[in-house]
């Protein structure tokens, strides 16, 4: 059995680990509180945006590079959104293995597929992908130190010049979605090329067969409001696993801090019995020597 002072130190060991994790449980409340307002005052204005132009795309035979389709995608572009610190539980790895698992279903030879290619946002997902051959164009660690809609209006652009000028035929989007503090939905959805079914439309009768009045013009406003929507599916994405990783760093500090009470627990009776043991070890080696005393 362990000394007493082995376990007593354990006990030390375990107790400070439990307030760490108690803090960042604390902070990591905090930290979601804040990106769930953000998130919930992004997502009603992408949502309209997308109901928006899939109204005014639906039906009409527009030419806009972003709505260019080709038969046969030469070149694929996934852009992975994870996060740059780890203590989450599965937050990060249930998304990459999605990721991993969309690759392998989707293209012939998997990552080694001639025109795939990954842009990563987060250490997290930099690390993953860098270490296991995948082709990546561009690496984003430390993204969500100073979350900015600049950051990632930036990044979508040189996405959105690289899809004009076709040297990317199609362009998807992998995050985690913010289901609640304990659970995320994680996607991998396309956004580019544009596709009218695959937007949001919010009015099911005949009002999107409507003719509408355009000020100036129908191109000018398509033209003004395509790029804005693909920046606010990356941006939107962002606050969503900004909040889902909040929210998963919370439960899984307190299942550590729950854990350690009960490692903590343990171990006290463990303590208590290690100290019990060693009392009658001693009062016996007493009784002992006063026995063999008094009979000599």
């Amino acid at each position: 059995m362990a000394n007493l002072r082995d376990i007593r130190n354990r006990i030390t060991s375990v107790n400070n680990t439990q307030q760490i994790t108690k803090a960042m449980k604390m902070v990591a409340a905090a930290k979601l509180r804040k990106a769930q307002d953000r998130m919930t005052q992004t997502r009603p204005y992408a949502n309209t945006l997308s109901s928006v132009i899939g109204r005014l795309i639906q039906g009409q035979e527009l030419t806009h590079p972003l709505l260019r389709e080709t038969n046969e995608s030469k070149r694929s572009l996934v852009i992975v959104v994870g996060s740059d610190r780890g203590l989450c539980g599965g937050f990060n790895n249930n998304l990459f293995k999605v990721v991993e698992l969309f690759i392998e279903n989707n293209f012939e030879q998997g990552k080694e597929t001639d025109g795939l290619s990954l842009i990563t946002i987060g250490k997290k997902a930099s690390a993953y992908f860098g270490k296991r051959l995948y082709s990546v164009d561009a690496k984003h660690p430390g993204f969500f130190d100073n979350l900015e809609y600049e950051l990632s209006s930036t990044l979508i652009n040189e996405v959105m010049e690289d899809f004009i000028d076709k040297e990317i035929d199609e362009v998807y989007l992998a995050y985690n979605e913010f289901k609640s503090v304990i659970a995320q939905n994680r996607k991998v959805e396309k956004i580019l090329p544009l596709k009218a079914e695959d937007l949001v439309v919010a009015d099911t009768d005949n009002s999107v067969h409507s003719d509408y009045i355009y000020e100036p013009d129908q191109k000018a406003i398509i033209d003004e409001l395509l790029p804005k929507h693909i920046k606010m599916q990356l941006w939107k994405a962002v606050l969503e696993s900004n909040a889902s990783e909040q929210g998963a760093r919370m439960t899984a500090m307190d299942s550590a801090t729950e854990n350690a009470k009960d490692l903590e627990r343990s171990l006290r009776l463990k303590y208590n019995q290690a100290r019990q043991s060693a009392i009658t070890t001693e009062i016996s080696e007493i009784v002992s020597g006063a026995q063999a005393l008094s009979d000599s």
